[in-house]
């Protein structure tokens, strides 16, 4: 692991912002993970070359984004953030991004609620999940876990 990523890891598990991939607010971003480095793009570009009918925003990891938080699954270490379209499209279509610290694996979850759902009615009980990247049971969890942070999803 090279002193940059150890560095990268150590200041977004401290919650610091001394150093990391974004170069304009100091945080990682989903996205930006493809121009920030040309092994993401390689690892993404594996995961979603197999599927079919994806949006053009979720195969270029392209749109509104927020900070990516550091998280550790099954004693691996991920960089794990979300991804929409546009803000105004968020609640219908999230994309939910895992990568490896070691930039070798990707995952995500691709989350979609039907537009015009009345506002008493629960997004979850109405969303379809689309896994990608072939997550282990303990990668589903993380990423569900990651979409329930939201407030607006209940």
């Amino acid at each position: 692991m090279s002193l940059l990523l150890k560095t990268l890891a150590a200041a977004l598990l401290l919650g610091g912002s001394a150093m990391a991939i974004a170069a304009n607010d100091g945080q990682a971003r989903v996205n930006e993970l493809l121009n920030a480095d040309p092994q993401y793009r390689e690892t993404w570009q594996g995961v979603v070359k197999k599927e079919e009918r994806l949006p053009e925003w979720v195969m270029n990891l392209s749109g509104d984004a927020e900070q990516m938080n550091a998280v550790e699954e099954d004693g691996d270490k991920y960089l794990v953030g979300p991804l929409c379209e546009t803000q105004a499209t968020c609640l219908n279509q999230r994309l939910i991004v895992a990568v490896s610290f070691d930039k070798k694996d990707a995952y995500a979850m691709l989350v979609e609620v039907p537009s015009g759902l009345p506002a008493d009615k629960s997004p979850t009980r109405h969303a379809n999940y689309r896994f990608l990247g072939k997550p282990d049971q303990g990668m589903q969890d993380l990423l569900m876990e990651q979409l329930k942070k939201d407030p607006h999803w209940y």
